[in-house]
């Protein structure tokens, strides 16, 4: 696999790469569904995050959700699946932005990462961590690096014995190390996650 090869001459991350089966990207379909499961998970961990989405899921037993279907769900209903008040309007954002622009999933696959983190940030409740986890796990993008994300960091500052004194600084660090990595920083940050065994829900 090309990306091993590449990734490996970072010897500190070839070690962890070989504890590990490789890792395979892929595509998630509608994009739209995983950026309101992305939105339901965060700030959970991996286990309440999957018993919220089930839960989301279970509101439409008789059929998968669609974009109108969640915009008229009453707010309510989510609130009662466990979603906070800005989460219930979060997810609803994100269906009424998606209606209204047309966007389908052929027309995201188009765009570039940069296109696209620049588009669905205007969503209320979307940041740039959020359309990365898209990027990553639902568009199957490989070149993304997370550099907010707690477990890449707490990840790279054990793996590179990085100084966390200064933000700033540390961030300099963590991206000047994963440039060496593009353009596989995708599987990277997968890797580092299955390292420390906090791979997010998306």
């Amino acid at each position: 696999m090309q990306h091993i090869i590449h990734l490996g001459k970072d010897k500190k991350l070839k070690k962890i790469i070989e504890l590990q089966q490789p890792v395979l990207l892929t595509k998630k379909k509608p994009v739209w569904l995983h950026l309101c499961a992305s939105i339901t998970s965060q700030q959970l961990s991996t286990k309440v995050a999957e018993v919220i989405y089930n839960r989301f899921i279970s509101l439409y037993p008789r059929q998968t959700p669609t974009l109108q279907l969640i915009v008229d769900t009453p707010h309510e209903a989510l609130r009662s699946i466990g979603l906070s008040n800005a989460k219930a309007g979060y997810v609803k954002n994100v269906c009424v932005f998606f209606l209204n622009h047309k966007l389908t999933d052929a027309a995201l696959h188009k765009m570039s990462n940069e296109a696209l983190i620049k588009l669905l940030t205007q969503i209320k409740g979307v940041g740039q961590w959020t359309v990365e986890m898209i990027l990553m796990f639902a568009l199957g993008r490989e070149d993304v690096f997370a550099a907010d994300d707690l477990g890449i960091q707490q990840a790279m500052i054990k793996l590179y014995k990085l100084d966390t004194a200064d933000k700033k600084q540390l961030k300099q660090q963590m991206l000047q190390i994963a440039a060496k990595w593009s353009p596989y920083r995708t599987y990277a940050c997968r890797y580092l996650w299955g390292w420390k065994d906090n791979v997010p829900v998306a």
